[in-house]
């Protein structure tokens, strides 16, 4: 369909839903943009992440908190509308207090997305593969997430916990606080930063929800395949700046090539063509749209004054 998605958010909460229940490995790369994640869709995975860290770089800044969660709502409702895919958004800490993480639930819900994940760090925030994070207590998270279930108005709408205690205060806790979080209404969890096979092995014999498995690059997860996530019993594998990554590395090389040699010849091969491009955005059915409506001509008993 020109300029929108064929399904509706309730269709694609319920299909998210229904997939995570499948006993399958969900693999979710995360867009870099809109377009992304038409090409995500197109490619033949069956859901999109959309990053906080890569919102914010988008932006020119840091993971440290510093966008809001009205830009989030902006940006995840233009990646809605081009995908038929769900998708689920790093939501960071909800950004503010109990109130506020309840203010991005409704905010994300409006966007079209079919899930969040909330975390337990306090702001201002780190990226869950760097040390000296801080996380908020127990209790505190506790309050954030039930804040959350009840501004809830699809009972659709994931709602995911994140836990970075691994790397502060050590496995046990991190167990223990994802159990609190499911306590709390959190329909999966998400264990940041685990170090080894073991770990993950010891969260999916204590949470008896779905588990997402991130697998960021150059951070303190190992990069497991896909068959042996599924062997481990996880519902998701995250591949979350792995489409940045690779974009702005090409990029690199690009200017570096235009600045050394004058011209961009030698960088064809490259490059997505124009005919892919315009196949990606379906530039065909825009264009017959397009002529129908300049074309069109209303029957006879149909025009004005008669």
């Amino acid at each position: 369909m020109v300029l929108h998605t064929r399904t509706t958010p309730a269709e694609r909460r319920r299909a998210f839903r229904e997939r995570l229940g499948s006993g399958r490995l969900l693999r979710m790369p995360g867009a870099v943009n809109p377009l992304s994640a038409r090409l995500i869709q197109d490619t033949g995975f069956e859901a999109v992440y959309l990053s906080g860290a890569v919102l914010a770089a988008d932006l020119g800044l840091p993971d440290i908190g510093l966008t809001t969660s009205t830009e989030i709502a902006a940006r995840a409702q233009q990646t809605t509308r081009v995908t038929d895919l769900p998708v689920l958004i790093d939501a960071d800490t909800g950004f503010g207090e109990p109130m506020n993480a309840a203010r991005t639930v409704q905010l994300m819900e409006d966007a079209g997305l079919a899930g969040l994940h909330l975390e337990d760090q306090v702001n201002p925030k780190r990226c869950g593969h760097l040390d000296g994070k801080t996380i908020t207590p127990r209790e505190e998270m506790a309050r954030r997430i039930r804040g959350a279930v009840d501004a809830r108005r699809d009972p659709d709408f994931l709602l995911m916990a994140r836990t970075d205690a691994r790397s502060v205060e050590g496995l046990d806790a991190a167990i223990a606080r994802a159990k609190a979080y499911v306590d709390a209404g959190a329909d999966a969890i998400f264990p940041e930063a685990l170090t080894d096979v073991s770990e993950y092995e010891a969260f999916r014999q204590a949470v008896d929800v779905p588990l997402l498995a991130n697998l960021t690059e150059f951070g303190k997860t190992p990069l497991l395949d896909a068959a042996t996530l599924e062997n481990l019993g996880y519902d998701i594998a995250l591949y979350p700046v792995t489409l940045l990554r690779l974009a702005m590395g090409a990029v690199e090389d690009g200017l570096r090539a235009i600045a050394a040699e004058g011209t961009q010849e030698s960088l064809l091969p490259r490059m997505q063509t124009r005919s892919r491009l315009y196949e990606l955005l379906d530039y065909e059915a825009y264009s017959a749209f397009d002529s129908a409506v300049f074309d069109f001509t209303l029957p006879p008993g149909n025009r004005p004054g008669t």
